[in-house]
């Protein structure tokens, strides 16, 4: 895959993601994962699980979206804090709330889905 076809279906991911197309945004962001070397394959299957997370949530299973939440942030703990342009460490963060809230058997809320920032350059 070019790069350039890469980075555009990245951010297409992005504002699926932000569009609460959980599962459309994890497709897309396979096709590059698909295609990658690591790390950065590792860091895409983190973002990956994280959207996945969010789909289950989304269809009420609260467990599945616990295990794919603390399984994306086991694979984005090395990750560079703006990976591809993106703010991730404010997702890091709300991922880590949303797990610690649903271990202790608390629903965060849809209110909460958290969105993905541009990195600020």
């Amino acid at each position: 895959m070019k790069t350039h076809e890469s980075s555009d279906k990245f951010q297409a991911g992005i504002e699926m993601f932000n569009a609460r197309r959980f599962f459309d945004s994890h497709e897309v962001w396979e096709e590059i994962w698909l295609h990658s070397a690591e790390p950065d394959k590792a860091y895409l299957q983190g973002i990956i699980q994280i959207a996945a997370a969010f789909h289950h949530y989304l269809r009420g299973n609260t467990t599945g979206t616990r295990t794919l939440l603390n399984a994306g942030l086991r694979r984005l703990a090395t990750c560079p804090g703006d990976f591809r342009g993106m703010e991730l460490e404010s997702l890091r963060e709300t991922a880590r709330q949303w797990a610690g809230l649903l271990e202790r058997g608390s629903d965060p809320g849809q209110e909460r889905i958290p969105q993905i920032s541009r990195a600020k350059k």
